[in-house]
C-alpha cells in the first residue's frame, strides 16, 4: 500500500509550484486542480527520492496518476466528513518544515530556495497539509486494521513460493556498550571556558556571534546556535529538562549531556515544542579514557566466557539505553544490512562467540562494545516452516496493495477526474 511520504512531498511541491506560477492545468479531480508546474516538481521529487532514471518511459504519466490518486483520496475524505484538528495540522506542519530546513541547511536557505519568507511558506502550506492528513486518516481507517488468516498465507505461499525472495543470512545479536569518560582535569578546563562564555552573555554579549565563534555543534554554529522548532522527546534527556524549564529569552546555566557542555537560550515555546539556540563545547576524551573503557569490556568478556551471565552484565554496565534493560538484546538482523563497522565485527564470529572490544560511532560521539552472536541462520529459500512470519508479512502487504488498487479503481468510477497531459515525445 502507498505510504504517506508521497502525500507530504506532493503537498510541498503543490505550494511551491502554485507560488511560482499560474500555469497549464494537467488534471482535474473533483473540485481540485493539478498544475503542470506541480507535476514537474513532483517528478523531480520522485526521481530524487527513488534514484530512478529521468528518461524512464512513462515516468511523468506514472507520477501524474499517483497525484490523481492522492487527490481522489482527499476528495473521498472530505465527502466522508473525516476531520483533523488544527493542533494536528500544526504539529505535522512544524515537523515537516523543520525537516526541510535541515535539508536546506538553514531557514534562510529554505526561504531563498522557495522565494518567500518562512511565515508565508507555513501559511500557504497549511491547507495542503490538512488535506494530506485527511487522506492519511482515510487510508488508516480503511486499511490500518487489515488482517490475514493462516489459510490465506498458505494459499499465497503455494501460489508465489517460486517468486519469493531468499532469506539472507541473519544474526541474533546482543551487545554491551561502554562510553569513555573524560578525565576530571579535561572536564574542569571545559567548564571554566564555558563559564567565561556564560559570564559574557550575562554581561550583554551577542549570543549568535558567540555561538558562531565558539560552538562546536557543526549543525547549528553558523546559524548562531539556532536549532529550529523542535518537539518534546527529540533532545537528549538533560538538554530537554533544561530547555523546557526556561522562560522565553532566558539563559540556562551550564548543562552537561553525553555530547558535552551546553549554554541554552529559549527563544520561543509553542505548546509542546520549543525554538532554542545553544553553544556546545565538547569535553575531549584521551587515550587513557579509551583504555579504561576497553579494560572494563575485556574483564566483562572474560567473566562471561568463564560462565557468568551476559544479560546481567548488560543490564548493569551497558550504556545503550535502548537495549540495556533487555539484557543488551538487539534482535535478529540481516547480516547484509548491518553497517560496515558492525559487519566487520560480527562477520568473523561463530554462533555463540563474543567479540573483542570494538569501537562504535553513534551520533556525534563514540564508545566501545562487545557483541555476542547468539544465533546465526544461513541464507536460505523461504519456507512456511522456517519463515512463516516473513511470508505472512509479505502476503499481508500483497493483500493491502491489491485492496488499495481495487479501492482506487472504485474511487475513479465515483469521483470525477480527468487528465490533460500531452503525450510525451
Amino acid at each position: 500500500m502507498k505510504t504517506t511520504a508521497f502525500l507530504f512531498g506532493m503537498a510541498f511541491v503543490t505550494v511551491l509550484a502554485t507560488a511560482q506560477s499560474l500555469d497549464r492545468i494537467v488534471a482535474v479531480v473533483d473540485n481540485d486542480l493539478i498544475l503542470e508546474s506541480e507535476l514537474n516538481a513532483q517528478v523531480q521529487f520522485f526521481i530524487s527520492n527513488n534514484k530512478v532514471d529521468p528518461k524512464t518511459p512513462g515516468l511523468k504519466d506514472q507520477v501524474l496518476q499517483s497525484m490523481v490518486n492522492e487527490k481522489l483520496m482527499i476528495a473521498k475524505a472530505i465527502e466522508d466528513s473525516i476531520t483533523v484538528t488544527d493542533e494536528e495540522v500544526q504539529q505535522q506542519l512544524d515537523a515537516v518544515i523543520q525537516q526541510r530546513i535541515q535539508q536546506a541547511g538553514s531557514e534562510a536557505r529554505l526561504e531563498e530556495v522557495w522565494g518567500m519568507p518562512l511565515s508565508r511558506i507555513k501559511r500557504e502550506f497549511r491547507e495542503e497539509m490538512r488535506k494530506s492528513l485527511l487522506a492519511q486518516r482515510l487510508q488508516q481507517q480503511r486499511f490500518g486494521s487489515a488482517q490475514i488468516g493462516r489459510y490465506e498465507v498458505e494459499e499465497f505461499y503455494r501460489t508465489y513460493k517460486d517468486s519469493l525472495p531468499r532469506v539472507p543470512e541473519e544474526v541474533d545479536l546482543a551487545h554491551i556498550l561502554v562510553k569513555p569518560q573524560a578525565g576530571e582535569a579535561a572536564k574542569a578546563a571545559a567548564r571554566q571556558k564555558m563559564q567565561s562564555y556564560l559570564d559574557s552573555l550575562k554581561a550583554g554579549a551577542d549570543f549568535a556571534s558567540l555561538a558562531r565563534r565558539h560552538s562546536q555543534d557543526p549543525g547549528s554554529a553558523q546559524q548562531g546556535g539556532e536549532l529550529g522548532l523542535v518537539r518534546r522527546g527529540q533532545f537528549v534527556k538533560e538538554f530537554e529538562i533544561a530547555v523546557f524549564s526556561l522562560s522565553d529569552g532566558q539563559l540556562s546555566e551550564i548543562v552537561e549531556t553525553e555530547i558535552g557542555l551546553h549554554i541554552i537560550q529559549l527563544l520561543e515555546r509553542r505548546g509542546d515544542a520549543v525554538r532554542a539556540r545553544h553553544i556546545l563545547l565538547r569535553v575531549e576524551k584521551d587515550k587513557a579514557s579509551d583504555d579504561d573503557a576497553i579494560r572494563l569490556l575485556d574483564s566483562l568478556r572474560a567473566r562471561i566466557l568463564a560462565g557468568e551471565n551476559f544479560a546481567d552484565f548488560a543490564r548493569r554496565y551497558s550504556e545503550d539505553k535502548e537495549t540495556n534493560l533487555v539484557g543488551g538484546n538487539l534482535g535478529t538482523l540481516d547480516l547484509d544490512q548491518l553497517d560496515k563497522t558492525w559487519r566487520a565485527t560480527v562477520t568473523p564470529l561463530k554462533e555463540g562467540e563474543i567479540s573483542a572490544p570494538a569501537r562504535l560511532a553513534f551520533g556525534n560521539t563514540y564508545g566501545f562494545h562487545i557483541v555476542w552472536v547468539k544465533k546465526r541462520t544461513p541464507a536460505h529459500t523461504m519456507t512456511l516452516e522456517k519463515d512463516y512470519r516473513k511470508v505472512e508479512a509479505i502476503a499481508l502487504n500483497y493483500k493491502r496493495n491489491r485492496d488499495y488498487q481495487l479501492w482506487i479503481e472504485e474511487l475513479r468510477g465515483k469521483i470525477f477526474w480527468q487528465t490533460r497531459l500531452q503525450a510525451e515525445k
